[in-house]
C-alpha cells in the first residue's frame, strides 16, 4: 500500500498537513508525490525540502524540468519556457537559500520519470494514448517496453512530462497529474487516476491510497491561503 500526493505547486503549509493526515492514518505507508513540486505557490525551496526530509519519492513534473534547465542549461527549451510559467515565484522562495538550488535541482534530476509498482504506474502527465501505434500488442505483460519510448520523449508534447492526451490503458492502475480535476477523477477507460486538484488555484491538495491496482483511500486538504498569496 502506498499514498501519492497531486502536484504540489508550492503549497507547503498544505502540503505538510496533508501528509500528516496521511502518516496519522496510515502510519507506515510510503509515500510519493506526482510531480509539478515547484512554481504558482510561494514556498517552492520549503516545499523541496520537506520532499526529501521526509523520505517522499516523487517522479519530477515539467514545472521541475523547467527550473532544472533554467540553471544547467538555459538554452534548452524547458529553460525559456520556464519565464512564461510561473518562475518568479520559484525564484523568490530560494532568494535566501541560494546553496539548496543545486541540490534541489540535481535530486529533481535524479528522480525517475516513472515508477512501475505492484500497487499502479505513477508518471506526472501519463503515457499517450498515442504509444498504442508504436507498441506491441501484448506490451502490458511487460511493461519496461515503455522505458525507453519514456525518456526518450521526455521534452515532445507526448512524453509522461507533457502530455494531455488521452491516456493509455496499460493494465493496470495509472496514477497521474498535470491536468487538473476538481476532485481526484477515475477514467476507467484508460484505468488513469488525476489526482491533480488544484492546490496552486486554491481548491485542495489531494492524495490517494492505492494497494495492489485498487483505489483504498482518498485524503485532502483544503489549500492554504497563505501558500498562494502573500
Amino acid at each position: 500500500m502506498i499514498a501519492i500526493v497531486g502536484d504540489i505547486h508550492g503549497c507547503f503549509h498544505t502540503l505538510r498537513d496533508l501528509v500528516n493526515k496521511i502518516k496519522d492514518k496510515y502510519q507506515d505507508i510510503q509515500i510519493y508525490a506526482i510531480g509539478d513540486l515547484v512554481d504558482r505557490g510561494n514556498y517552492s525551496y520549503e516545499t523541496i525540502n520537506f520532499i526529501l526530509e521526509n523520505n517522499i519519492f516523487f517522479t519530477p513534473g515539467n514545472h521541475d524540468y523547467m527550473f532544472y534547465h533554467f540553471f544547467k542549461d538555459p538554452q534548452s527549451i524547458f529553460a525559456r519556457s520556464w519565464v512564461f510559467n510561473g518562475n518568479e515565484s520559484t525564484l523568490e522562495s530560494y532568494e535566501q537559500y541560494e546553496n539548496a538550488i543545486f541540490p534541489h535541482i540535481d535530486a529533481i534530476k535524479n528522480s525517475p520519470l516513472y515508477f512501475n509498482l505492484d500497487d499502479c504506474f505513477i508518471s506526472h502527465a501519463g503515457i499517450s494514448i498515442k504509444y498504442k501505434s508504436i507498441l506491441p500488442e501484448n506490451f502490458n505483460n511487460d511493461l519496461s517496453i515503455l522505458h525507453d519510448h519514456i525518456y526518450n520523449d521526455a521534452k515532445t508534447d507526448r512524453g509522461v512530462l507533457w502530455t494531455r492526451d488521452n491516456l493509455l490503458n496499460l493494465g493496470k492502475l495509472q496514477i497521474v497529474g498535470h491536468t487538473k480535476h476538481k476532485d481526484i477523477t477515475l477514467d476507467e477507460d484508460s484505468q488513469a487516476l488525476y489526482i491533480d486538484t488544484g492546490a496552486c488555484v486554491g481548491n485542495k491538495l489531494s492524495a490517494a491510497i492505492v494497494h495492489k491496482n485498487e483505489i483504498v483511500d482518498t485524503i485532502e486538504e483544503k489549500t492554504h491561503l497563505n501558500d498562494i498569496i502573500l
